[in-house]
């Protein structure tokens, strides 16, 4: 099914968003989502085939939309130091500036089922070649240790950046999430440059 573009494929995945953070996966009801985005029940099924099939476009709109707004920041930038730190900070600042979504990517997209979460890791691999890209220009330009191990480093990067939005959303945002990238940027460069 192609996907259908607009204003109610926006409203729709936006109140996915809401409704999921507030009541889980399992309880959001497609009737509680048309009713946040102010459709009928029936519109949702014009845009999606189901409620798994509303959860992954929704990561794929919003993680695609970060990954695309990245890429375009990213080319303005000249060292590799300077993309590194703009990427960290603009991981967290999006989902600081988002609770909601920050709950659904950290928690909800957790719990599904395995080939839901198949589905959800293809949409994750536009972020993750993003990341690869960068630890690669990072080696090639030997700002990062020559013997750096790309998988490694990657998994690295993603996990201490993820892991620390979970204890955030875990926290209930009480503590600043933004403020956190200057250490977590610090800390990861120190590694990936092995000194």
């Amino acid at each position: 099914m192609s996907k259908k573009r607009g204003q109610k494929y926006d409203q729709i995945i936006d109140a996915a968003v809401i409704v999921i953070a507030k009541h889980g996966f399992h309880q959001a009801q497609v009737s509680k989502i048309a009713k946040e985005a102010g459709v009928a029940d029936g519109t949702i099924y014009l845009y999606f085939k189901n409620k798994e099939d509303l959860l992954v476009s929704l990561f794929d709109k919003k993680l695609g939309a970060f990954v695309e707004k990245s890429r375009r920041r990213l080319a303005k930038e000249h060292s590799i130091e300077a993309k590194f730190h703009l990427l960290v900070e603009s991981h967290f600042s999006q989902l600081e500036d988002n609770y909601d979504l920050a709950v659904v990517t950290q928690l909800e997209l957790r719990q599904s089922k395995s080939e839901l979460r198949q589905r959800i890791n293809q949409v994750l691999k536009g972020y993750l070649t993003l990341l690869d890209e960068l630890i690669a220009e990072g080696k090639a330009e030997g700002c990062f240790h020559p013997e750096l191990d790309p998988l490694l480093a990657r998994q690295m990067v993603f996990g201490v950046m993820d892991e620390v939005v979970s204890n955030w959303v875990m926290a209930e945002g009480k503590f600043p999430l933004k403020k956190q990238a200057e250490n977590v940027y610090h800390l990861l460069l120190h590694g990936l440059r092995g000194k």
